[in-house]
């Protein structure tokens, strides 16, 4: 296999203060199963799933509980078996409310996993596929967009290279880093599969070149490779992990405005997908559970925890020895694009990969002020956008003037607030203009359909 080291560096970007350290080098420790689990029915981009379970049932460990509610939507499983005591409403981590099936969980229950395809190298790449959808398989780096859909691109969009996306720029976040180490062959494996499924020639590693141990077991494991298989290092740089940056430094391919990653003939997977891809197709196992990441310095002991989804954050912190002091801010994912939460009893799901705990010293406060101008903000956006002005527009309330500066192609990375001298909340003012926008092509959608 081979390692590929001259990349192209994308416009902007950032290097924040990454403190991996606390918790990269902590092993992947599962959890007790804990009593109870609220199992979200929007673990994904689209539609939510819809309960096929009512209050009162005893379900088995890896039984549907929620079956797909659209084309764009993913099917939910039970992580552990028990009795389904309620199905309501729960808020979760970007305090939106949405459905929940809840279940009082029995260790003892027994298992219903799918039947394995081992085979799979002689298996069909439809029946691949459907396996992927069947499984409830999202992308876990985020975005939670179903796999299967993006493993269904259209006839006119062929895809030739597949990027497995290990760089896990976010700071303090490091469950990509220890799937990479604890189950690289899975990961190897994963990524063949897709390959079959979409027939692509080309397979690529992405890996940042600060996790120097994660790129040499993904090495080892993919030495006899056959193929156009290589793993590719990058230099640390903030976003490295977003799709369109990552497609860039990669390939030097440019996402054009308003494209997806289809559009450059790649498919961008994070390498925790892949592995469930594995987990699936060979094991016969849904996706019910997932590493997370507990860190920051408010936690006394940061690490990796295999969680069922369900459980809630509060569990997780007691399993990370509880807090050593109070915590200022608890976000659910990473400093730069997570979301600060009041609850600590929301729910882990399918997109759940860290839990950070700051102190006060971890974090600023400040009084936002007007913008001076400075340009700081256009030089670190990796969109090539002018996020101060897009904010101006927004500020007027004039969101159409800032859809038409491209605001919905904003990644919501928040370099652009971190580099601001004037500490304006640019990020939200941009998903705040972002939503909506998508209210009203919401309600345009609907007055549509119903003529």
């Amino acid at each position: 296999m081979k390692i590929l080291s001259k990349v192209f560096h994308f416009k902007g970007g950032i290097h924040p203060c990454y403190r991996k350290e606390l918790a990269a080098g902590v092993p992947v420790r599962e959890i007790p199963v804990p009593a109870k689990l609220v199992i979200p029915m929007s673990q994904h981009l689209g539609a939510p799933a819809k309960p096929v379970v009512k209050v009162g049932d005893v379900v088995k460990k890896y039984q549907l509980v929620a079956e797909a509610g659209g084309f764009i939507s993913s099917p939910v499983y039970a992580p552990e078996g028990g009795k389904v005591v309620e199905i309501g409403v729960t808020q979760n981590a970007s305090g939106a409310r949405c459905a929940s099936v809840v279940i009082e969980t029995d260790p003892e229950a027994e298992a219903v996993p799918f039947a394995a395809i081992p085979d799979w190298r002689n298996a069909a790449p439809g029946d691949l596929l459907a396996r992927v959808g069947e499984a409830g398989i999202v992308g876990m780096g985020g975005a939670g967009f179903p796999t299967k859909v993006k493993l269904s691109p259209p006839a006119n969009k062929p895809i030739d290279t597949v990027i497995l996306n290990g760089a896990e720029c976010e700071p303090y976040l490091t469950s990509d880093h220890r799937v990479m180490l604890e189950c690289a062959r899975q990961i190897r494996e994963g990524a063949e599969i897709i390959r079959r499924i979409l027939g692509t020639p080309c397979v690529r590693i992405a890996i940042e070149d600060n996790k120097p141990d994660a790129i040499s077991a993904m090495e080892e494991a993919c030495r006899d490779a056959e193929g156009d298989f290589a793993l590719v290092k990058l230099p640390t740089q903030y976003p490295q992990g977003s799709e369109k940056q990552q497609i860039f430094s990669v390939t030097g391919r440019q996402v054009p405005r308003g494209g997806l990653p289809m559009d450059t003939g790649c498919v961008v997977e994070n390498v925790s997908t892949v592995n469930a891809v594995y987990e699936a197709v060979v094991k016969g196992i849904p996706l019910t559970r997932r590493v997370v990441t507990v860190t920051g310095g408010a936690v006394s002991s940061p690490g990796n925890f295999l969680v069922p989804f369900g459980t809630a954050y509060r569990t997780l912190i007691e399993a990370a020895g509880g807090f050593r002091e109070p915590a200022a801010k608890v976000v659910s994912g990473g400093p730069m694009m997570g979301f600060a939460v009041t609850n600590l009893d929301v729910p882990t799901g399918k997109t759940t990969s860290g839990i950070t705990c700051l102190t006060r010293r971890d974090i600023s406060f400040f009084t936002s002020q007007a913008c001076i101008s400075c340009g700081r903000c256009v030089d670190a956006c990796p969109m090539r956008l002018i996020p101060s002005a897009m904010s101006q527009f927004i500020e007027a309330d004039d969101i159409e003037g800032a859809k038409k500066a491209n605001l919905m192609d904003c990644i919501e990375c928040g370099s652009c607030a971190y580099v601001c001298p004037a500490h304006r909340p640019l990020v939200q003012h941009f998903r705040r203009a972002k939503g909506v926008i998508r209210a009203e092509m919401a309600a345009a959608k609907a007055k549509a359909t119903a003529k």
